[in-house]
């Protein structure tokens, strides 16, 4: 580890996100250099309020939990996203403990409040808070509590003493552990396991309960002979082994634990933190990072001493051979495609474990994560080099792979503020030239989000190919469409720029030269310059508003006055002027939204039917970090752009219901991009069977 700790991670709140995932964390003193495995270090000076918890969600980004029960999000670079509350309840009486959990639903965040009251969200991406029930007779903290996912039901388990309570929706019942001995005591730490099927209590008798999350089988106690509480309990277990082991750490010292007479003991040069993993357990401290798991059979067959087992016998020709790939010739019938494909897997798997990238991913973990999240996870690094050497080694389609990268790859060109319009536009395109799969429109759309239209005109107009949907976008977007007309067409006389160079205390004088301007643009036969000019002309000698708009041009002191609050002032100039009513409309949602008016914007949206529909609606809410208020206004959106609103407001359920309804593949496709292995299964397998349908017709 090249972090550079002082303190001891005892001192630290520390989180790791799972399958080989980044490691944040706060020391009391400094800052920990957080997000980032190993080799990616970068800090944030937390000077928020007082922070409780830290955990990452499935798409790692890092939840800070505050005291107030406020829950800061930021991203891999500690670039803050977004921020949500955990309700009153939870504000009023402070949160004193927390946990960050994964279920099929998402990422989950639980509080324990000073009330000594349970509330959680089983979701933070569709935020809906509730309160569990209270436990009867609870006069302090439990000495233990845990999140179970029980048939798609999200239950709290605590201890209080010898009893054990279980909180649902509605109740709170009563649960005892089958086969517990007589004599353990109070329990007072527990564990459940990576895919919360499994269960492990440790009373203060430093027995070790394993069995099932519901309660109902037991595997096997072990009596440690420690009764002092563990500081950390995980479990570590590989899918569909029969052998259940759990991790216990104190001072300096691990103990493994299963359903055997005998334990493993490790003593450890420094403190550690343990992450459990689904397949084994990370564990980390100031200079190394460690991989703990229980050794497969097939390794154990390999290396028994006289075994017969045909990886011991490859492994002996390995010996003998310079190349493992001669073994292979000793067996009869040997597909070579398994074993093509095993050497690229561990070709990848060593490069991303390599301490620049760290991403330190088991097989077991890079099957169930798949290719594809792995490669969008190097791209959110932005590892690009490495994302595309992959892709190319590993033969993907174009769509699949290198050509979905280099668009990402563009996409954040854009947003660098530190390069010209012009060198990113140019390295854009030597960049990407004529690639398959590239849409340069995207790209250009997502500089104009950044605030870089000109750039945005650029992109699109290095390839001529893509130039149609680009103008379509344009079509949408009408103070780009407007600068597209300046920037992107010939060069009109100096007259305007003259009338603006004029003394702002000579205000007759620069009427007078715009007057001019127009004169020249009707001789011209100018009509789009001359109207523009018209609009000026009218507003040099428009009421009250001051000299310090002079230098705005009318959309722009349009949106001024909004984002000031004048709606007024600015309905005045929108009929004075006679703005087109959907670039007045596209202004005003814009400025509302930038002000963070969102009442106001609601009542607008009610106010008329929108000229530019519902949609924009949606799209500027998202962009601003409220996917609350875009959920309003998703519903509202035609069928024909009803995919694309459900997806910007992360309401996968309802966008795969319209792309089935409407039986297009491209929608069903679009969804299925968004569906996480992980928490989105059965949605995925509903799409692709109407996909399968469809595609037999």
């Amino acid at each position: 580890m090249e972090w550079g700790l002082r303190e001891d991670l005892r001192d630290c709140v520390v989180a790791a996100a799972p399958y080989g995932g980044p490691i944040g964390g706060c020391c009391p003193l400094s800052p920990l250099p957080e997000p980032g495995a190993v080799r990616r270090i970068l800090s944030l000076l937390w000077k928020s309020g007082r922070l409780v918890h830290l955990g990452w969600t499935a798409g790692e980004d890092l939840l800070c939990i505050q005291e107030d029960g406020t829950v800061l999000v930021y991203n891999l670079f500690c670039e803050f996203k977004r921020h949500f509350s955990m309700g009153n309840e939870v504000l009023q009486n402070h949160v004193l403990e927390a946990q960050v959990f994964h279920t099929e639903f998402g990422t989950g965040v639980a509080i324990l409040t000073g009330a000594l009251r349970f509330s959680l969200a089983t979701n933070i991406d569709d935020l809906k808070l509730r309160r569990l029930p209270e436990v009867p007779g609870l006069q302090k903290p439990p000495a233990c509590w845990a999140v179970l996912s029980q048939d798609r039901v999200t239950v709290v388990l605590l201890a209080v003493g010898q009893e054990l309570f279980l909180l649902d929706n509605t109740s709170c019942s009563v649960v005892s552990p089958p086969g517990l001995s007589p004599s353990a005591g109070p329990f007072l730490h527990m564990a459940v396991s990576f895919t919360h099927r499994h269960l492990a209590l440790f009373s203060d008798s430093g027995t070790v309960w394993m069995g099932t999350a519901s309660l109902k089988e037991k595997f096997c106690e072990f009596n440690t002979g420690i009764r002092s509480p563990p500081r950390q309990m995980v479990w570590c277990t590989r899918p569909r082994s029969r052998q259940r082991a759990v991790v216990l750490a104190w001072e300096r010292q691990l103990m493994v634990v299963g359903n055997s007479s005998e334990c493993i003991r490790f003593v450890l040069d420094e403190d550690s933190h343990l992450v459990p993993e689904l397949d084994g357990v990370r564990i980390l401290s100031r200079t190394c990072h460690e991989f703990l798991h229980e050794i497969p059979e097939a390794s154990q067959e390999i290396f028994r001493i006289a075994s017969m087992a045909p990886g011991a016998l490859l492994l002996e020709a390995q010996k003998e051979y310079e190349a493992a790939s001669f073994g292979k010739c000793f067996l009869d019938k040997f597909p070579p495609e398994g074993f093509v494909r095993m050497c690229q897997d561990l070709r990848v798997l060593n490069a991303i474990r390599d301490y620049q990238i760290g991403i330190p991913l088991t097989f077991t973990q890079y099957k169930q994560l798949t290719i594809e999240v792995l490669l969008d996870r190097l791209v959110l690094r932005r590892l690009y080099p490495l994302a595309i050497r992959i892709c190319e080694f590993l033969r993907l389609p174009e769509m699949q792979g290198v050509s979905r990268i280099l668009a990402h790859w563009a996409c954040y060109k854009v947003q660098q503020k530190d390069k010209s319009d012009e060198e990113v536009a140019q390295a854009i395109n030597q960049k990407l030239g004529d690639t398959a799969g590239i849409s340069y429109s995207d790209i250009a759309t997502r500089a104009y989000d950044c605030g870089r239209a000109e750039l945005a005109i650029k992109v699109a107009q290095g390839n001529e190919l893509n130039r149609g949907s680009f103008f379509m976008t344009l079509q949408n977007q009408p103070v780009a469409l407007s600068l597209y007309r300046q920037v992107g067409t010939p060069k009109t006389p100096e007259h305007p720029k003259a009338a603006l160079r004029t003394p702002k205390t000579r205000i007759e004088g620069r009427v007078a030269a715009l007057q001019n301007a127009l004169d020249e643009f009707y001789k011209a036969k100018n009509d789009f310059a001359a109207k523009g000019g018209a609009g000026d002309t009218r507003a040099g000698t428009g009421r009250g508003w001051g000299h310090e708009g002079w230098d705005l041009s009318l959309h722009d002191t349009v949106a001024t006055l909004i984002l000031d609050g004048h709606h007024k002032r600015a309905e005045q100039l929108y009929r004075d002027f006679r703005i087109p009513d959907k670039r007045y409309w596209w202004l005003k949602i814009n400025a509302l939204a930038t002000r963070g008016d969102w009442e106001e914007m609601e009542k607008f949206s009610k106010s008329k039917k929108s000229p530019i529909g519902y949609l924009p609606f949606v799209e500027v809410a998202v962009k601003h970090h409220n996917r609350y208020e875009a959920k309003k206004y998703a519903p509202r959106v035609p069928p024909e752009q009803r995919v694309r609103a459900f997806v910007l407001v992360g309401d996968l359920e309802q966008a795969a219901e319209a792309a089935i309804e409407r039986k297009s593949e491209a929608e069903m496709s679009l969804v299925l991009a968004r569906c996480s292995a992980g928490t989105d299964g059965a949605l995925a397998e509903k799409l692709n069977r109407a996909r399968a349908q469809l595609l037999k017709k």
